[in-house]
């Protein structure tokens, strides 16, 4: 899909805020264009990336959403950690929990690089994989400086919709 026509289509709805997420966008060649984009239409703009790009292509205004992968993935030798450095505190960590080794991981790596003074940490619980409520437990007793979160859209619509 080219860019003029994923603006046409925004435009559609009466919205100020567009988040560019799927997959993992910062492959697509012309994202950082997109994103360019869509700043000059005024339009507030979130990034949400899996935490093993840099993002030093990313226009500074544009919401980055880094999502560091925990143990329970078999994917966290993939996080580039170095994307910290380019953290705005506008922008979020988050943290996919499946379960309690995970949490203990992600509050490691939160003290670690003191991430919950550079931006927002959120922890969201592995859809139909965790109850929710372990979680928010566990943050309570932790006393841990983070924002639970759900994946709300795979509650509105079916998970595997586009």
């Amino acid at each position: 899909m080219k860019i003029s026509e994923i603006l046409d289509k925004i435009k559609q709805w009466d919205c100020n805020l567009v988040e560019v997420t799927g997959g993992e966008p910062l492959f697509q060649d012309e994202c950082s264009d997109l994103l360019k984009e869509l700043l000059q239409y005024g339009y507030e703009v979130l990034l949400e990336t899996g935490g093993s790009l840099s993002v030093k292509g990313v226009p500074r205004e544009v919401i980055k959403i880094v999502d560091f992968k925990c143990p329970s993935s078999g994917m966290t030798e993939k996080n580039l950690w170095s994307i910290i450095d380019d953290l705005m505190p506008f922008d979020e960590v988050k943290f996919v929990i499946g379960d309690r080794e995970d949490f203990e991981w992600a509050g490691k790596m939160l003290n670690k690089y003191s991430l919950s003074k550079k931006c927002t940490i959120l922890f969201s619980p592995i859809f139909n994989g965790i109850d929710p409520s372990l979680i928010a437990d566990w943050i309570l007793e932790e006393n841990l400086p983070v924002r639970m979160q759900i994946q709300l859209h795979k509650h509105i619509w079916k998970p595997e919709t586009k």
